[in-house]
């Protein structure tokens, strides 16, 4: 298990360092505003606005401190999307990391706290309704070794940098991604290097270059064409 330490974002936000690494689980100019603009607005908003769905099947690499979780499951409150969120994770925060941390306070919408509890002590391995229009899977496991028959419409791809952790960013990681997507499903992330573009093209991707969040200049979006 890596050590791992909490530290303040530029928007008031917690994020969690790890010294091994050298490495953040958020954008240090701050981790709700990047989370919200890179997966809620360009993933699931996008989703929603621009395809009429009324329900949405997100996958999520990184489950992290459950931050994109519990916007996901704000955001299907607020708008009555039906959504089912299964997220995979290697290393999964203990209780007092992540009691911790001050995303309810900051995200100040109702429940934010009986939400952000009940992701957390959500038992792993089985789908768990955390609201009637939230149902949550935690899966700890390494991505790389993860199978199911099931697709889904969305992958939040929220893996540390490529530059950390570049085993998470290569072409098999991406191809299992491809081949749980649905034709026409969404691949977001944070990171804008030119060697994910060009591998998510040569795997039948149609990838937009975006403006990232605040301290980053690009971000990725990728529908699966083929």
């Amino acid at each position: 298990m890596p050590e791992r330490e909490i530290i303040v974002t530029e928007d008031g936000s917690h994020t969690l360092f790890v010294p091994e690494l050298g490495e953040t689980y958020h954008s240090t100019h701050g981790a709700v505003q990047e989370s919200k603009h890179v997966f809620i607005r360009t993933g699931l908003e996008y989703l929603v606005n621009f395809h009429a769905a009324d329900q949405a099947r997100i996958f999520e690499v990184g489950f992290g401190t459950g931050l994109n979780a519990l916007l996901s499951a704000q955001y299907a409150q607020n708008h009555q999307i039906s959504i089912r969120y299964t997220t995979i994770e290697t290393f999964p925060l203990e209780r007092e990391e992540w009691s911790g941390l001050n995303y309810p306070e900051i995200v100040g919408e109702r429940n934010a706290h009986e939400i952000f509890q009940k992701i957390h002590e959500a038992p792993w391995e089985h789908p768990h309704e955390i609201l009637p229009v939230f149902m949550l899977t935690k899966i700890r496991d390494r991505a790389q070794d993860y199978e199911t028959p099931e697709k889904f419409d969305i992958c939040y791809f929220d893996a540390f940098a490529p530059s950390k952790q570049p085993e998470m960013w290569d072409m098999k990681i991406l191809q299992k991604i491809h081949g749980l997507l649905e034709n026409g499903g969404i691949f977001v992330t944070y990171s804008a290097r030119g060697q994910l573009k060009r591998d998510l093209v040569s795997l039948g991707f149609e990838v937009e270059k975006l403006s990232g969040p605040p301290g980053k200049n690009e971000m990725v979006r990728a529908v699966r064409k083929s």
